[in-house]
């Protein structure tokens, strides 16, 4: 007898109606929305903006529960069919009617080949039309994580995509230019009003939208201003041009306390720094015909002349947690032991590489950094490249708008470079496929910019897709994690810890990912 899940059509939260008049939200942070083509950038910022307009078939609540959005009830028929009752009524916003079509576009859309969404359809073999409310999921195998997948698998007209030549995602790292990159139609809580890119994107209320009788937030207009450097975020925000910021400077937030508001919690995000160990020749490096980051004693090294505990203290105010594993303690798979990490010892880094064959400041490389992606990202580059150099490695910091930085990056032109990786799914398989698995089919290695490659990690990878016994995967997932800190994968450094600042009079539910829900907000 298969096991079956039934949700019934009924919200998971109980809703307060908006109170008050129309309000405007103004927010800003450092950096623009990258594009307006909801399967194009799985970047957080972007997936926010996409949210607005966009939406799942399944969603989370304030505490991460699964709800009803587009779809009203789903069931698993078998261990790897799932079938989906769609929302009756839904319009997008040109008017044409939602069903079972838009999503098996969507969905499809998704899996192809310039999506960089991938891990969010991870293991989908088929999506079919049952009718025209009704669709069905098979998979490759059991998936124990699809539902938390799909509330970032947001849903296209597929006649608005056809008609504007968008049937496939914007191929950003190659920097395509596309209708749906600029252009948007959703069956959100928002429309899209108009987008100046790198000036400001505007979103206006979407009266039709089938949750507005439950909307629990008044914001009936919102405007985002990309503002880069930190102090004049803080300015606009403390003089009443602006009345959210999502990524207040650290150095800041005393002042920003004094005279407006901050909320603080904690995200599951992990900054690390990744490291090129396949190239024949390290690009961008004075040491020819070899690769010094295949060599793991060099990766120890450039690990342990990392001192996270002054970058917490000098660079980011303490607000971070620093790490010695790839994922934050919400993600299932997280252990205390796995995060700990190895004291910063400069003395063994130098003797480390002398071991590995080479002179003092002999290995230099440039590390390409973001300068408007992450909280004092730039600042964390630097204070990295001046540990290395005590330990006797030259890096040449190269810090650059995340709008250059992500297609630079993605395009493997890179030696090293810092990024942050966080799990919407709250499943470690969520970074170990992207992260950790050599680069293969959908999202394998699909985020593996270094190319860390590793068999028996791969294997146990594949095992903890399907694998249904929650110990059995659990087992393996740790597995998996210190496999890869034993070799030294990645350079983990810390976990975000995310303040977010607002005008007295603005109320905002924080979430652990990140991501300014303007329906909940309420400005009095």
């Amino acid at each position: 007898m298969h096991k079956k899940l039934i949700i019934a059509a009924l919200t998971a939260a109980l809703f307060v109606p908006a109170l008050g008049q129309a309000k405007t939200l103004r927010w800003a942070s450092q950096g623009d929305i990258l594009t307006l083509d909801p399967h194009a950038q799985n970047e957080g910022m972007t997936i926010a903006a996409s949210s607005y307009v966009y939406e799942p078939l399944v969603d989370y609540d304030k505490d991460f529960n699964l709800v009803p959005s587009l779809a009203v009830e789903w069931k698993a028929d078998s261990d790897t069919v799932w079938r989906f009752k769609l929302r009756e009524g839904v319009k997008f916003h040109d008017g044409a009617d939602f069903t079972a079509d838009d999503v098996v576009f969507s969905i499809n859309r998704a899996l192809a080949p310039t999506s960089n969404f991938k891990a969010y359809v991870n293991g989908i073999k088929e999506v079919r039309k049952v009718d025209d409310h009704t669709v069905e999921i098979e998979t490759e195998g059991p998936n124990p994580v699809l539902l938390r997948q799909l509330t970032n698998v947001f849903i296209m007209n597929k006649a608005w995509s056809e008609a504007n030549n968008a049937t496939a995602p914007q191929d950003f790292a190659k920097q395509q230019e596309t209708y749906s990159a600029r252009h948007a139609n959703g069956t959100g809580a928002y429309k899209l009003d108009s987008r100046e890119v790198d000036i400001r994107t505007t979103y206006v209320e979407n009266p039709d939208w089938w949750g507005k009788d439950a909307k629990q937030g008044n914001v009936t207009k919102i405007v985002y201003t990309p503002i880069k450097q930190n102090a004049t975020r803080t300015a606009a925000l403390l003089s009443g041009e602006v009345d959210f910021v999502l990524d207040p400077p650290a150095q800041d937030l005393q002042r920003i306390q004094q005279q407006a508001k901050v909320v603080e919690g904690n995200e599951y995000r992990t900054i690390y720094i990744g490291l090129d160990q396949k190239s024949p020749e390290l690009k961008y490096s004075s040491v020819k015909g070899k690769n010094p980051f295949a060599d793991q004693r060099v990766r120890e090294a450039l690990y342990l002349a990392i001192d996270t505990e002054a970058i917490k203290k000098a660079v980011m105010r303490g607000s971070s947690s620093p790490t010695g594993t790839m994922v934050a303690p919400q993600v299932h798979g997280w252990t205390e032991e796995l995060a700990k990490r190895p004291a910063p010892d400069l003395e063994k880094a130098k003797a480390l590489i002398k071991e590995a064959g080479y002179e003092p400041n002999e290995i230099s490389f440039t590390l390409d950094c973001p300068n408007n992606r992450y909280i004092n990202d730039e600042a964390i580059c630097q204070a990295v490249v001046g540990m290395w150099a005590r330990a006797g490695v030259k890096a040449s910091l190269n810090a650059m708008p995340r709008a250059t930085y992500f297609p630079k990056v993605q395009s493997y032109d890179t030696s090293a470079y810092l990024f942050g990786w966080g799990v919407p799914t709250f499943d470690a398989l969520y970074t170990l496929q992207s992260l950790m698995h050599s680069k293969g089919e959908g999202a394998d290695g699909s985020f593996n910019f270094g190319n860390y490659e590793n068999a028996e990690v791969d294997a146990l990878i594949d095992q903890i897709k399907t694998e249904t016994d929650e110990a059995k995967r659990t087992e393996a997932i740790h597995k998996v994690l210190k496999i890869h800190a034993d070799e030294v994968g990645h350079l983990p450094l810390h976990d975000q810890v995310i303040p977010w600042a607002m005008a007295k009079n603005v109320n905002v539910v924080h979430r652990a990912d990140n991501r300014l829900t303007a329906h909940w907000v309420t400005i009095d």
